[in-house]
C-alpha cells in the first residue's frame, strides 16, 4: 500500500503528518468520510472493519469482507469519490470473534479471516492475537502473541501473492485496547513503557525472521501501544503529552515505524494534533463519529416533532429506545445502571452501544419515516439553525438545501475535520 508507506516516510523525515482511521460500518458515517475528503481536498480515506463488525460468517454487520469492499465503494462512486481514493483495512484481526473455541480452532478460524480480507482488497492489516482461547492462560504471553501475528502476517503474505494487487502492510502490537470499546469505567491509565513498545517490536522483529517474513518487515509500519488516551461511559481520558514524552521518542531508530492510537475518540483537536506530532501517526476513530451520527439524528427527531408535530412524526427516537430495551445483547454487559440511569446509558453514552441497533428494520423504518418527513415538509432555517448549527452553516456556505442527510453528514464531518486537521502538517513559511 504506497500510500501508507510514502505516509510513513514523510512522518520519517520530519514532517508531522498522519492519516485517521474511520472505523465504522454504517453507510451515512462512510458517505460523510467521503464528502469531508472531497470538500477538504484531503488525498486518500482509509476505511477499517473490525473483525467482529466483519467476517466470514457476516459479523454483527452481516458482511463479509468482499461484501464490505463492494459496499464501501458503491458509496464512493455515489459521491464521486475514485476507488483508488479509498484504502481499507482490517482491524483486530485475528481470534477474537471465537475466543470461546481452543487456540487452535480459532486461529484456524483467523486464517480464513485474513485470506478473505487479503482476496477483498484490504492490505492494511493489523494483526491482532492478544486475546486468550478458551485453553489458553490468561494473560497470553508476548511469545505466543507475536508468534500467532506472524502465522497470519504468513497467510496474509501468501494470499495477496496469489492474487496480485500492492503487498499488504502491516501493524502490530500487544498492549491493544478491545475492539468495541471498554466494558467498564475506567481508571487511570498507564502509558506504555518505551522498553515495553521496543520489546514488542524486536520479538515480532525475530519471529518474522525465523518463519520467513524477512521481506515483510519493512512493510510493518505501526505498533499498537497506549498514549494514555481512552473514554468508558462518562469520561474522556486525554492525552497528556508530558506522560507520553518518553514513549513518543522510542521509535526514533525504527526508520519505518511510527504508533498507531486507539481510541482517540472524543479526544480535542489540540490533543489529537499533540498525539500526531508525538509520532502517533494513525489515529483510529469509530464510536467517535458514530456518536456524532446519533446526536444528528436525535436533532433530527426533536425538529420533526417540533415543525411536523407529535401526531405525524415517525417517533424515532421513541423506537430506538424501545428496540434497544426489547434486545438489550448488545448493551447489557456494558450498561448495569437501572431506570433513568440507564435511560441516559442507552442514548449518551460515549461507548456508544447504540451503533449496533441502527440496521434494526423498526429502527431503519422509522428513520426513512423521519427523513421522508422532513424532506416533504423542509422545516425553516431558524429551527435547523437551533439544533444543527454547525452543520446548516456547513451546507449555506455549499449553498446546498439542508434535507436531512445532508445535515447528517455535514455534522459527522465536523469530528472528521479535527482529525484532518490534527493530520495535516503545518505550511511552512518563507520569508523573502
Amino acid at each position: 500500500m504506497k500510500a501508507m508507506l510514502d505516509l510513513v516516510a514523510r512522518h520519517k523525515s520530519g514532517q508531522a503528518c498522519g492519516v485517521y482511521s474511520v472505523c465504522s460500518a454504517h453507510p451515512l458515517v462512510i458517505e460523510a468520510a467521503f464528502v469531508h475528503a472531497l470538500d477538504a481536498g484531503v488525498d486518500v480515506v482509509l476505511v477499517e472493519a473490525t473483525c467482529n463488525q466483519v467476517n466470514q460468517d457476516g459479523g454483527y454487520t452481516g458482511m463479509t469482507p468482499e461484501m464490505f469492499r463492494d459496499f464501501v465503494h458503491a458509496i464512493a462512486r455515489k459521491v464521486g469519490l475514485s476507488d483508488e481514493r479509498v484504502l481499507l483495512g482490517g482491524d483486530h484481526l485475528g481470534p477474537n470473534p471465537w475466543t470461546g473455541l481452543a487456540a487452535e480452532d480459532a486461529m484456524a478460524k483467523a486464517e480464513v479471516l485474513i485470506q478473505q480480507y487479503v482476496a477483498a482488497g484490504f492490505r492494511k492489516i493489523h494483526a491482532d492475537c492478544s486475546m486468550s482461547c478458551a485453553d489458553d492462560p490468561v494473560p497470553l504471553p508476548e511469545d505466543v502473541i507475536a508468534r500467532r501475528a506472524a502465522r497470519l502476517i504468513k497467510v496474509a503474505e501468501t494470499t495477496q501473492q496469489r492474487v496480485g494487487g500492492e503487498p499488504c502492510v502491516y501493524v502490530i502490537g500487544t498492549e491493544v485496547p478491545v475492539p468495541g470499546g471498554a466494558a467498564e469505567d475506567l481508571p487511570e491509565l498507564e502509558v506504555t513503557t518505551p522498553d515495553a513498545a521496543i520489546a514488542t517490536i524486536e520479538a515480532h522483529r525475530a519471529i518474522f525472521a525465523e518463519e520467513g517474513l524477512s521481506q515483510a518487515w519493512p512493510r510493518v509500519i505501526a505498533v499498537v501501544v497506549q498514549p494514555g488516551v481512552e473514554f468508558d461511559h462518562h469520561k474522556v481520558i486525554d492525552y497528556d503529552r508530558v506522560k507520553a514524552i518518553r514513549l513518543s521518542a522510542a521509535l526514533d531508530d525504527e526508520p519505518h515505524i511510527v504508533f498507531e492510537a486507539h481510541s482517540t475518540d472524543y479526544q480535542t483537536p489540540g490533543a489529537l494534533k499533540a498525539l500526531v506530532e508525538d509520532h502517533f501517526a494513525i489515529l483510529k476513530v469509530g464510536p467517535g463519529v458514530t456518536f456524532a451520527l446519533r446526536e444528528a439524528l436525535w436533532a433530527l427527531d426533536a425538529i420533526e416533532r417540533e415543525w411536523i408535530g407529535q401526531d405525524r412524526a415517525s417517533g424515532f427516537r421513541r423506537i430506538a429506545i424501545e428496540r434497544m430495551k426489547a434486545d438489550p445483547r448488545n448493551w447489557a454487559k456494558y450498561y448495569h445502571a437501572a431506570g433513568a440511569e440507564l435511560e441516559f446509558d442507552l442514548q449518551y453514552s460515549f461507548s456508544d452501544r447504540i451503533r449496533y441497533y441502527w440496521p434494526d428494520p423498526q429502527i431503519a423504518a422509522a428513520q426513512e419515516r423521519m427523513f421522508a418527513n422532513l424532506t416533504a415538509n423542509p422545516p425553516p432555517l431558524p429551527l435547523v439553525s437551533q439544533y444543527l448549527p454547525g452543520a446548516n452553516a456547513a451546507l449555506r456556505d455549499r449553498a446546498l438545501s439542508p434535507d436531512p442527510a445532508r445535515l447528517t453528514i455535514a455534522h459527522i464531518g465536523a469530528t472528521l475535520e479535527a482529525y484532518r486537521a490534527a493530520c495535516t502538517p503545518e505550511p511552512e513559511y518563507v520569508d523573502v
